[in-house]
């Protein structure tokens, strides 16, 4: 178990006082066996009114409404938590779900709905293809093939970043051969979808005990995305694309969903022209601390 402080900044500037909509804020870790909320501060500029809620998939969200106009908005997130992070790769998967293809039991496939159906379109089945090869590099294995998911993402696509709204197709992932954080989990998700997996969105925090340039950790110091698959025997299995991560380790989980476009971390409105609008900063830094 190790305790972590995580702090989120995001601030917006703007060239003169604005208004501001309701803005919906998702900063708070999901509790869990594997992760324990501590304690959390919200800090808001200008002043608001803040109200809690779920949402469909049990996210805790923030809804933040502002009383006065300003030419800046400041969201600051402090949260602390004790991780305990799983680092055995090997899971307990049931005998009937070792090897691909299998299927759901009637209980689990009510419940897991559209997680397991594709939602993107193949038109040259350039995602059947490379989930075939995964398939064929795992031997048809569950484990090995979702290995081969993950370590092919980590050592044959470039990481980049980009400030542009949104998330890649997965066929666009595949032909740029370079994506984000949030392109490659939902790389992973739709090919494990392919093979008649349930698969979700996860966005989070990465902790790097390191923080240097040469940890070889990609995705610190911002918010990150990862793949969750479900196993039977096993549940809701971590798999970060990005680094190679499997099982949980240094994830800091804050929400899961169906798809990448529910898990917008900062979503709100304001009332002015488009160019109006300056820059936007945001910085994040996860810390281990003494419990």
């Amino acid at each position: 178990m190790q305790t972590l402080r995580i702090r989120h900044r995001t601030e917006y500037r703007y060239n003169r006082p604005l208004s501001f909509g309701e803005h919906r804020l998702m900063f708070r870790p999901r509790d869990s066996h594997d992760l324990r909320h501590v304690s959390s501060e919200l800090s808001l500029s200008p002043t608001a009114e803040v109200r809690w809620h779920h949402d469909v998939f049990s996210n805790s969200i923030a809804v933040a409404e502002f009383k006065e106009p300003s030419d800046h908005l400041v969201l600051e997130s402090t949260v602390v938590v004790e991780h305990y992070g799983l680092e055995d790769t090997e899971f307990p998967i049931d005998i009937h779900a070792q090897r691909l293809p299998f299927t759901y039991s009637a209980d689990e496939v009510g419940d897991l709905a559209r997680t397991h159906e594709r939602h993107y379109p193949d038109p040259e089945d350039r995602i059947v293809d490379w989930a075939n090869r995964c398939l064929e590099q795992g031997n048809g294995e569950t484990e090995k093939t979702l290995s081969a998911m993950t370590q092919i993402i980590r050592e044959e696509f470039e990481y980049v970043t980009r400030n542009e709204e949104g998330t890649q197709a997965p066929d666009e992932t595949l032909i740029k051969q370079q994506g984000t954080c949030r392109d490659f989990a939902l790389l992973m998700i739709e090919a494990a979808r392919t093979l008649g997996l349930a698969a979700r969105f996860v966005t989070g925090y990465l902790y790097d005990p390191n923080k240097t340039e040469t940890s070889g950790l990609r995705g610190a110091g911002a918010t990150h995305a990862w793949t969750q698959v479900f196993l039977p025997g096993a549940g809701w299995i971590e798999y970060d694309p990005t680094n190679g991560i499997i099982g949980g380790t240094n994830l800091i989980r804050v929400a899961v969903t169906r798809d990448p476009s529910q898990a917008i971390v900062v979503r709100g409105t304001y009332f002015g022209m488009p160019e109006d609008f300056m820059d936007m900063q945001v910085s994040v830094t996860v810390e281990k601390i003494n419990p």
